[in-house]
């Protein structure tokens, strides 16, 4: 878990790979089994639709036997329970970015995230310190905390592997 552009999906692709185990990245799923993308969920049906359907989806992903690496979106621990489910149906980690790191990831593709599409790059940096002050809460209560600023993947699902 973490916040847009940590490297949530990058990461967990290489995990996954390392631990021989099957890839979900929660928004694509969602995508899959709602028909539309989450661009067109958010502009067609709203947020609230969104967040409600994605803990029912998480929960049907945490409540299955299988063995994953699941990537969430970057909200998804911060609406209703779904950060107790989390907490008690698997091992999470949080990885965690700086304002300066997403930022610069961020500046360049805001038209991919439904959620900064509207706020503009001149805006864009003070939304985020906002937006991860108010999540910060939800991703600490992550099982571990992995310093992702100045990096690789690799490095990052290093540590990934040696904390699970």
């Amino acid at each position: 878990m973490g916040y847009m552009a940590s490297g949530k999906s990058a990461s967990g692709r290489i995990l996954s790979e390392k631990l021989n185990s099957q890839f979900i990245d929660l928004d694509s799923f969602i995508e899959e089994r709602e028909l539309l993308s989450i661009s067109q969920i958010f502009e067609t049906k709203g947020e609230i639709y969104f967040r409600k359907k994605e803990g029912i989806h998480l929960q049907e992903l945490l409540n299955s036997k299988e063995s994953f690496v699941l990537s969430l979106g970057g909200g998804t621990p911060c609406y209703g329970n779904n950060m107790d489910f989390i907490a008690n149906k698997s091992s999470s980690f949080y990885l965690k970015a700086s304002i300066d790191t997403i930022f610069e990831r961020l500046k360049n593709e805001t038209s991919q995230r439904p959620l900064v599409a509207a706020i503009g790059a001149e805006n864009l940096k003070e939304y985020i310190a906002k937006h991860l002050f108010e999540r910060a809460i939800y991703y600490e209560k992550a099982h571990h905390t992995i310093l992702v600023n100045g990096k690789n993947l690799t490095q990052i699902v290093d540590e990934i592997m040696l904390l699970r």
